[in-house]
């Protein structure tokens, strides 16, 4: 079963050609991130004037490099949300016109659950890149710029909510961290993260770790933001708080002060308390047989090793960082499972900004 599948739900254009759900034949993606660094943030207008620029070369692209004509496609899959209503469209309408010249049927594909199913894929563009799939019942964590939720699989297709973020997502936090601190205006997480690790010592600073003791499985990050703020203001205040002396170069060389490296891994530090502990009172409570961190921060390398080092008496599957981030081979994995779900009926897909993981199944 060959799915040609697309995505366009942020500033990304993607499309991948996966077969049987597991083995992705070709995968391209271009971004327009980088129109985005003097707003301070994704303008949606742009982002969909960009993907309609990209859709139809990415499609022949990835056809061309899985070498399989359109013709030999069995079914096309396409994210219909949530996502930037505009950018959604895009992607929808030209899979619609494409269902429509070659009589294929569409599997219309959650965003969420394509980073849920990204772990079931084990061979990328030939590559081996996990050692078995994730057994039932599997405890998925889904770390992302907007979302931050603990999932719990039973199947394929049966899914329990436990708990997810009372606000700020995981990456959200990151990225408004990053621009407090003045790392970078757009998509700072990454960054933050690099400046994080060239801190070095002991760290005299203590920032809270929210909702860690709850008895639940929910999360806030609004509060830890805040506290960053208040803590930045007021060594600003303070004399000379940064002193050039006082600098050191982060991993790719740029200069950086002591005290933002410090705060840096402070909160990633606190961050990453707060997703284990709550992933491990999960995995007690409900006993998984198999564990998955998947989503855009599933790529902090501090999350990924101390997931490792923690949860060494169960099985964990986190996805390669080509596969953490937006793309549309997720999106072919997960169609693959939601297979039942294809139609030819073009007036049933349709591009739902705020879909949620229960609208997919109704």
């Amino acid at each position: 079963m060959k799915i040609l599948a697309v995505e366009t739900s942020c500033d990304e254009t993607s499309a991948a050609i996966v077969v049987e759900g597991t083995q992705v034949l070709s995968h391209v993606l271009a971004s327009s991130s980088n129109l985005f660094e003097e707003t301070g943030g994704v303008v949606p207008e742009v982002a969909a004037r960009k993907q309609l620029e990209y859709i139809i070369p990415i499609i022949d692209k990835a056809l061309g490099d899985a070498k399989i004509p359109v013709e030999n496609i069995d079914f096309f899959a396409v994210t219909v949300g949530p996502g930037l209503l505009g950018s959604l469209l895009v992607g929808v309408d030209a899979v619609k016109m494409l269902s429509l010249i070659y009589e294929k049927p569409i599997i219309p594909v959650n965003h969420l659950l394509g980073h849920i199913y990204s772990v079931f894929i084990q061979n990328y563009l030939g590559q081996q890149i996990q050692n078995g799939i994730p057994k039932f019942p599997l405890l998925v964590l889904v770390v992302s710029g907007g979302h931050t939720d603990l999932i719990l699989m039973k199947d394929f297709l049966k899914i329990e909510y436990l708990g997810g973020t009372q606000d700020d997502a995981v990456g959200e936090a990151f990225d408004k961290v990053a621009r407090v601190l003045d790392i970078e205006r757009y998509l700072g997480g990454a960054k933050l993260s690099k400046i994080a690790e060239s801190f070095e010592g002991v760290s005299n600073i203590s920032l809270p770790r929210p909702m860690i003791g709850t008895d639940d499985f929910n999360f806030s990050f609004s509060g830890l933001k805040t506290a960053v703020i208040r803590l930045n203001e007021e060594l600003e205040n303070q004399p000379s708080p940064r002193h050039p002396e006082e600098e050191r170069s982060d991993n790719e060389g740029s200069s950086v002060s002591v005290i933002t490296a410090d705060i840096a891994h402070e909160f990633e530090q606190a961050v990453v308390d707060v997703l284990v502990a709550k992933t491990k009172r999960a995995v007690q409570e409900y006993k998984p047989k198999s564990l998955a961190i998947v989503g855009g921060v599933s790529a902090n390398r501090v999350l990924r090793k101390r997931v490792i080092e923690e949860f060494n008496d169960i099985d964990v599957f986190i996805p390669p960082v080509i596969l953490c981030t937006d793309n549309a081979a997720m999106i072919g994995s997960a169609a693959y499972y939601l297979k039942d779900l294809a139609t030819t009926n073009l007036s049933k897909i349709n591009a739902d900004s705020s879909l949620n993981l229960e609208k997919v199944f109704n």
